[in-house]
């Protein structure tokens, strides 16, 4: 054997082990790299668009004496960085940016990011409840529904999706509040606790963990009875979305000729469908289910107006009423990230559940 060939005390044979290693590697390097890229554009079409908007912003937030005052016009203009031309104003935004500052709010003369703090993670609870209930009952009844392909339950099943994706969410909203909260009793109010109560430590933001953090379990119990409401009516739709995208992955898979083997050995059911069956079929739920959690984090709008839910929703739209432009950009980055941490861990979980996509 030549001295070359020998494998050396220095390492070649980590060398064969990084290799081994590197094409997931290199596939997750490809996604944060393309995710950073990203949210520099995200930052460039957020600024762009909102100063796109029609309205003036002086006019929404100064009263008619101050406008008839040009000095106290440009004053306000300099004060807020807007009597410079937009290219300079971005560039002194993606500072700001850099150093965590998201600017000041016209309307509530706080920091942004303060003001994201207070907001953001009651919308996360709510679209964190309502996605972990359609990914548990969307999952069980696509597989169910297509195990059960042209029965009964099927059919069933397929009407149920049918409706939960064509029902308007905020009709469903009102609804519900209207029967379950004034005519039956049987679900808390508005709010995400009950009136009186104090809210728990803040430590994530979200009252059920924090809450149950701090060992105040009246606390906790109340914010689990608040959330169930207006979780359920949120994720109706991605309930249904993911029934008939689930049942459309499981049939396709359940036609592969690796199954069909896997009966004719005899193999148990439970092994098949888990095994050879449930986690092909997870690559194109996964992305269903990513998508949609970004939808649910930025779409609750509606939801929060009627269950008077201090979500960023809310916040949103009152900045959008009053042109509060820093506000305005603050909220769209923030959904902009969450769609591209959902896309970046979909990506990851794909090189997870299936190697081939390492490599290609």
């Amino acid at each position: 054997m030549s001295p070359t060939s020998a494998p050396s005390k220095t390492g070649k044979a980590p060398s064969r082990a990084s290799r081994k290693r590197s094409p997931l590697a290199r596939f997750l390097v490809r996604r944060v790299v393309t995710a950073l890229l990203l949210a520099l554009g995200i930052t460039l079409v957020t600024f762009v668009l909102t100063n796109l908007v029609p309205g003036d912003p002086v006019s929404a937030n100064l009263g008619q004496r101050a406008l008839g005052d040009p000095a106290i016009v440009a004053q306000w203009r300099a004060d807020h960085g807007l009597d410079k031309p937009l290219p300079q104003q971005y560039l002194l935004y993606l500072g700001g940016l850099v150093h965590g500052d998201l600017g000041e709010s016209q309307q509530s003369h706080r920091p942004v990011s303060e003001d994201l703090a207070d907001f953001v993670p009651a919308t996360l609870e709510l679209a964190g409840a309502a996605i972990l209930v359609s990914l548990v009952l969307g999952v069980a009844f696509g597989v169910f529904a297509a195990l059960r392909r042209d029965r009964l339950p099927d059919h069933v099943l397929r009407v149920l999706s049918l409706v939960g994706i064509s029902v308007p969410t905020f009709w469903l909203a009102l609804v519900a509040f209207y029967i379950f909260f004034y005519r039956l009793q049987v679900t808390p109010g508005s709010g995400r606790i009950d009136p009186g109560m104090t809210a728990p430590p803040h430590v994530t933001g979200l009252y059920t963990i924090d809450s149950a953090l701090a060992g105040q379990w009246d606390v906790f119990s109340s914010a689990i009875g608040h959330l169930i409401a207006p979780a359920l009516v949120l994720a109706l739709y991605t309930i249904g979305l993911l029934t008939r995208f689930t049942r459309s992955a499981v049939l396709e898979v359940l036609g592969q000729d690796y199954v069909r083997a896997a009966r004719a050995k005899g193999l148990p059911g439970r092994v098949i469908l888990f095994r050879y069956v449930v986690r092909p079929a997870l690559v194109p739920i996964i992305t269903v289910a990513g998508l949609a959690f970004g939808s649910l984090l930025s779409g609750t709008v509606l939801v929060e107006a009627v269950f008077a839910w201090p979500g960023v929703g809310q916040y949103a739209y009152k900045s959008a009423t009053t042109l509060d432009l820093p506000a305005v950009m603050g909220v769209g980055l923030v959904v902009g990230g969450v769609y591209l941490i959902i896309n970046l861990v979909v990506d990851v979980l794909y090189g997870v559940i299936d190697p081939r996509v390492r490599v290609s």
